[in-house]
């Protein structure tokens, strides 16, 4: 019985496989061909599963790529030993933002993220309704978490009370994705670090 047990087919794993395949897929497309030409069916067969296999999980190609962003983000993190999704709070807000910035800097130029990301990034621009999808689900908690930490930094002094820090976090994230996007200059961490000093010190003399 122990044995008819132990070579009983496990579903949970190879659903995973399948997701994982999905995944891949999904991302390895749009980078090739562009968000309008990555179809549901160019996944399934670039994955090597049923199209309905697909719309068990999905409801159409948007819920794919963004799902996968989300994994692609987690595995990330992972494997840089973070907990997805989170800025440290160590007590010394600079070096918290350049921590964070620094590893965005590293996601933005590992190739498996980056040729999806653009190829979604610039369809974003002319297609309001998955750019709206994008910000919601994946740029929108990211920059929450932002806004979180600068909330923090309110509370114990090292921001001045009366900013909005939804606004002030753009004082450096915004500079690091138009430069990313345009390819206006190089995206190093001396740049991330820079934009965290400006930001928080200001131009004007000391």
């Amino acid at each position: 019985m122990a044995q008819n047990q132990s070579s009983a087919p496990d579903t949970s794993r190879r659903s995973e496989r399948s997701r994982r395949a999905i995944y891949d897929a999904a991302l390895a497309l749009v980078a090739e061909v562009g968000y309008p030409k990555t179809t549901i069916e160019g996944i399934a067969t670039r994955a090597g599963v049923g199209k309905q296999t697909i719309y068990r999980w999905w409801s159409s190609k948007a819920d794919v790529l963004l799902e996968a962003f989300l994994d692609l983000g987690n595995q990330a993190a992972e494997a840089a030993g973070h907990v997805p999704y989170t800025i440290p709070d160590t007590g010394d807000l600079a070096a918290d933002l350049k921590s964070v910035l620094r590893a965005t800097v590293d996601e933005l130029g590992d190739p498996a993220f980056e040729a999806p990301s653009r190829a979604l990034a610039a369809e974003g621009v002319v297609n309001e309704e998955l750019g709206r999808r994008f910000v919601a689900q994946l740029l929108g908690p990211q920059l929450q978490l932002y806004v979180d930490r600068l909330r923090t930094a309110q509370e114990t002094g090292e921001v001045r009370p009366d900013i909005d820090p939804r606004i002030a976090l753009e004082l450096f994230v915004s500079p690091l994705a138009q430069r990313w996007l345009q390819y206006t200059g190089p995206i190093t961490y001396e740049y991330t670090d820079t934009l965290v000093d400006y930001a928080l010190h200001g131009l004007a003399p000391r």
